[in-house]
């Protein structure tokens, strides 16, 4: 059985942290966003076909031929044509039963597993609360799929679907076949519906794990703190609490803590890290590789301090993703936020993360005013971005690859460069 994940899209909600990469090489906790959908799926597929598109180059240079010792093929979608047209491209390496799984979307191993062992074709379905702003399914009689309407004002059912599904090889005529839609596109949806009206029976597969579609900054945040759940098997105890639990930590703190450092919680600390004098974590937290944090920093919530990341003297780093090299070097407050690769942020810069109003937070996304339903959310930094020192950056703020701010400056608005 082969996994074919769709890996092709331009991501451009999630700017500027796509200005530089794919979504799917996101970073959420100790993996990329496509790494994790290859685990969910090992223990089902024999191999893996990725559909690329945007900065493909990347993808392939950094997954390579083989993933965990299942092979992995690459073919491109030079055109950004619907899900339809994105599967299509698999079919000259498909010659079997195949997965279509999404590359930027956070499930677990319970799906691939259950489309696997349905039978013929499936379609992954998982009950919500208001499914309106989904597609929604209709089942019939001995529970097969009947059909499926688009965000429905009045939902026949609380089924929606998950977007991922099980097809056979004879699917591809079925997808030649499909027409293009309203929105110009050629949607895996509507080859389903040619496939129901040609009599073809389609289990629905039902999953109740975690569901999220990693599209929009704040949803990397959401991501990130799923991930980092995981961390309860590398429980590291405070080493000057008598009282707390004394399990071996060394799976957790693989590199140096120095003395008079506290741990609290869920704290890993990869090889060649190093925690120094002073420091204080409250977990999760996962200090990746080659990552350097204090002295006397204060670092909590769900946060990941990326590979060769600097945490310094001073700095609170409170729920946040640092991706590799970045630098908050010494007395900054950064919380809620998102930081790209070789982000440097000046001494003295301040994140807000809250409203005054205790309104949730909106960020711009397309050129639209979003709310993200987060009551905290600070910055959004692109790769390469540097702050001045004394930097304050307003709540829901988005500051561009290689942008700079000025010593002292308060930012109030997105400093975006036009791509």
């Amino acid at each position: 059985m082969y996994g074919v994940v769709l890996a092709a899209g331009r991501g451009t909600r999630m700017r500027p942290l796509t200005d530089r990469r794919p979504k799917p090489l996101l970073p959420v906790g100790d993996r990329s966003l496509l790494e994790r959908v290859f685990d969910t799926a090992l223990d089902v597929v024999d191999a893996f076909v990725v559909v690329t598109g945007y900065r493909g180059d990347a993808i392939r240079e950094t997954i390579g031929s083989s993933y965990r010792s299942h092979p992995v093929h690459f073919v491109e979608q030079t055109e950004a044509l619907g899900t339809a047209h994105a599967v299509a491209q698999a079919e000259p390496v498909v010659d079997d039963r195949f997965l279509v799984l999404n590359g930027d979307v956070v499930v677990d191993a319970s799906l691939p597993r259950a489309l696997a062992t349905a039978d013929g074709t499936a379609i992954a379905a998982t009950e919500v609360a208001d499914p309106r702003a989904y597609g929604v399914l209709s089942t019939a009689a001995d529970g097969s799929l009947a059909g499926i309407v688009e965000k429905p004002d009045d939902p026949p059912t609380t089924l929606a679907n998950v977007g991922c599904y099980a097809f056979e090889p004879d699917a591809f005529d079925y997808i030649d076949e499909t027409p293009e839609s309203e929105r110009g596109e050629y949607e895996i949806t509507t080859t389903i519906a040619l496939l129901l009206e040609d009599g073809y029976r389609i289990e629905v597969a039902p999953y109740d794990g975690p569901w999220l579609d990693v599209g929009r900054p704040w949803e990397l945040l959401a991501a990130t703190e799923l991930a980092l759940e995981a961390l309860d098997d590398h429980v590291a105890p405070n080493p000057e609490d008598e009282t707390a639990d004394t399990a071996d930590p060394t799976e957790a703190i693989a590199g140096t803590v120095e003395e008079n450092v506290n741990l609290h919680g869920r704290v890993v600390v990869e090889a060649e890290a190093r925690v120094r004098s002073g420091a204080y974590i409250e977990g999760p937290v996962l200090i990746r590789e080659g990552a350097e944090v204090g002295p006397n920093a204060y670092v909590r919530g769900a946060t990941v301090v990326g590979p060769r990341a600097h945490v310094g003297h001073g700095v609170e780093v409170k729920n946040s993703v640092l991706m590799a090299d970045a630098s908050v070097g010494h007395l900054s407050y950064v919380g809620d936020s998102v930081l790209g690769r070789d982000v440097n942020v000046g001494a003295g810069t301040t994140v807000a993360n809250l409203r005054h109003d205790g309104a949730t937070v909106r960020l711009t996304v397309k050129g639209e005013r979003t709310d993200t339903g987060r009551r905290k959310l600070g910055a959004i930094i692109g790769d390469g971005a540097k702050t001045g020192i004394n930097t304050s950056l307003n709540a829901g703020i988005k500051l561009g690859a290689d942008e700079t701010t000025a010593p002292g400056e308060v930012l109030m608005c997105d400093r975006l460069s036009e791509k």
